[in-house]
């Protein structure tokens, strides 16, 4: 697993923040989080061109991992709270991809749907097939895994697609649940921030 460094708390001393602030935050780590997939899945020989290929990929990382946040934030949020939160998320992810996609590949043709459009699109597309789906302490059952498997192998040439849903089952999706689910806890945290320890300064008495 590569080792990603994200920052993943809030200061504590201002007031508490909205549901909007915490899906920004969460939105960074979610972007950063599906890029490290990709990486460690090229790193790992499997071919992800950059590209209409790289983004089609990202989408299915992205719309995976937010289902993954929905079931996590089940679990600690009030219903209206989680409803305004995972809106926001969905639509700031949406940004994020249609900035990095506008900025590869070019803004989206004059009467084609936008980046942005088509990722919300496929959010509420598969939002009911995930649905069906387990969760539980140690993450996504096999069938939730095994579905993103099985719709990242129709994107790879035919040499990855005998291993491809392997690999994100048992190395993939491990991987990037560990640091989605550090990553909201460090978000939704309203513990105070330790204290950085104050360095000696030299003194040139």
């Amino acid at each position: 697993m590569a080792n990603i460094r994200i920052k993943n708390q809030w200061f504590r001393d201002g007031p508490a923040k909205t549901p909007q602030q915490n899906a920004s935050a969460m939105a960074f780590i979610t972007w950063r989080v599906a890029q490290n997939t990709l990486k460690q899945m090229r790193s790992a020989s499997f071919d992800i061109e950059i590209g209409p290929q790289y983004f089609a990929f990202t989408r299915e990382v992205l719309v995976f991992l937010i289902q993954v946040i929905d079931r996590l934030a089940h679990e600690r949020m009030a219903a209206d709270l989680r409803a305004e939160f995972m809106t926001a998320l969905v639509i700031r992810v949406a940004e994020v991809l249609q900035d990095n996609e506008d900025g590869l590949l070019g803004p989206t043709l004059a009467g084609q749907a936008s980046s942005r459009d088509q990722f919300i699109d496929l959010f509420n597309e598969l939002a009911d097939h995930y649905a069906d789906f387990g969760f539980n302490t140690d993450g996504p059952d096999f069938a939730f895994m095994r579905y993103l498997g099985h719709r990242i192998e129709a994107l790879m040439p035919q040499k990855d697609q005998r291993w491809v849903v392997d690999q994100i089952m048992a190395s993939e999706v491990p991987d990037a649940f560990g640091m989605i689910k550090r990553g909201l806890h460090g978000v939704l945290s309203t513990e105070p921030r330790p204290q950085r320890a104050v360095r000696a300064v030299a003194s040139g008495d």
